[in-house]
């Protein structure tokens, strides 16, 4: 049953609606599957499941049901504060559709200058276009932009803007979902229908699906590209604690 809702809604109810009735529904969920089988690394909270979540087919238990954070986001967040300094070294940040899980912690760190950047999220500072966007050349110490470019016809123009806004040896996160089988990515823009592109892309607003070129891409454009598989750090205990998918690589970039 909770299955069936949770993918009724999600197909049922735009983005930033969503979002706003997420801080409705999260304490309940938190209290009615708190528990000590799964934590949440971001909150440090447990539970007894997490939530199923998807548009198409649904993941089962991946959804935090405190911090809605999803297995991309807990595998960010065990990164960030395991191999780098960003919680602690000063620094201009630039966040593109900034996700809950994140925002409010990003928001409140006293030595970050944190800027939000999105066409239609509510928690968005700047209402921008990401591939004609508003910053000078190499404003950023870093960038997040996560789950993004997969919605984006011309991605490698919006990666150009992610290169010219970046400082000279900033560091950029640029997640997407991402096909491993695949040598190739696939898009094809003839395809408008949202179920057909559910079908093909994976969920009813994406325009290709990325394969291991997506680095090639990445590198064109002029960034040193790191693909970082994190889990393959952790036990298997560790990534089923914390509901992480396996072998999930991490685009880590620098310029």
């Amino acid at each position: 049953m909770l299955k069936k809702s949770f993918s009724i809604i999600l197909n049922l109810f735009p983005r930033p609606l969503l979002i706003r009735l997420s801080y409705v529904a999260r304490p309940i969920l938190a209290f009615v599957l708190r528990g000590s089988k799964f934590t949440d690394p971001i909150d440090g909270k447990q539970f007894k499941t997490f939530l199923p979540y998807g548009y198409g087919t649904q993941r089962q238990n991946v959804l935090s049901p405190s911090t809605l954070s999803l297995e991309r986001h807990r595998l960010l967040w065990l990164y960030l504060k395991q191999e780098t300094d960003f919680f602690s070294k000063p620094a201009k940040l630039l966040h593109f559709a900034p996700e809950q899980a994140f925002y409010k912690r990003f928001k409140k760190m006293q030595h970050l200058e944190y800027t939000t950047t999105d066409l239609n999220s509510p928690l968005a500072d700047v209402k921008a276009d990401i591939c004609n966007l508003p910053f000078a050349n190499n404003s950023f110490d870093i960038i997040f932009c996560n789950h993004v470019l997969e919605h984006i016809p011309d991605d490698t123009k919006a990666m150009q803007e992610l290169y010219r806004v970046l400082k000279p040896g900033g560091m950029g996160v640029f997640q997407i979902p991402q096909d491993l089988s695949r040598e190739h990515t696939f898009e094809d823009n003839s395809i408008t229908d949202p179920k057909k592109r559910a079908e093909i892309f994976g969920q009813y607003d994406h325009v290709r699906v990325y394969g291991l070129d997506y680095f090639d891409k990445l590198q064109a454009v002029g960034f040193n590209v790191n693909p970082v598989d994190y889990t393959a750090t952790m036990s298997t205990e560790t990534i089923k604690s914390y509901c992480l998918a396996k072998g999930e690589l991490l685009p880590i970039v620098y310029k």
